[in-house]
């Protein structure tokens, strides 16, 4: 994969976060056809308005991996949000059987950062800089 690191006027920033998020109880909505086409298309949408890339999105039966890379502006809390957000507002509205659910999406959700750099050559490089 190339990593290629995103500028704005102030920054030069390389941050992907991988996502897994669930519906609550692990109800398998992505068997329900069109269900997984729409959400893809939903999450495509709020990326670019958020200006977020996208480098891998999958879905399961009972769950969602997402591969995002993002500006700093953007807390993970906050894409997490307005990702489960938008999709459970629209996709209870189009798709009825999954109203029946008191809400589409479980508040958990795994986080993980992904960098080119070990911690240890971080340390090293901290550690080694009044030797300079």
């Amino acid at each position: 994969m190339e990593n290629n690191y995103r500028r704005t006027a102030t920054t030069v920033s390389l941050i992907n976060y991988h996502f897994v998020f669930c519906p609550r109880y692990r109800r398998k909505i992505f068997l329900i056809k069109g269900v997984e086409d729409r959400f893809n298309k939903l999450v495509n949408q709020i990326c670019k308005e958020l200006n977020i890339s996208i480098i891998a999105l999958k879905c399961d039966k009972d769950h969602v991996h997402m591969f995002l890379n993002c500006l700093p502006t953007l807390s993970p809390s906050d894409i997490i949000a307005k990702i489960k957000r938008t999709t459970s507002k629209t996709l209870r509205e189009e798709f009825k059987q999954l109203c029946r659910m008191p809400s589409l999406w479980t508040r958990s959700y795994f986080v993980s950062t992904d960098g080119e750099v070990c911690n240890e050559t971080i340390k090293k490089y901290v550690e080694n800089q009044k030797k300079r």
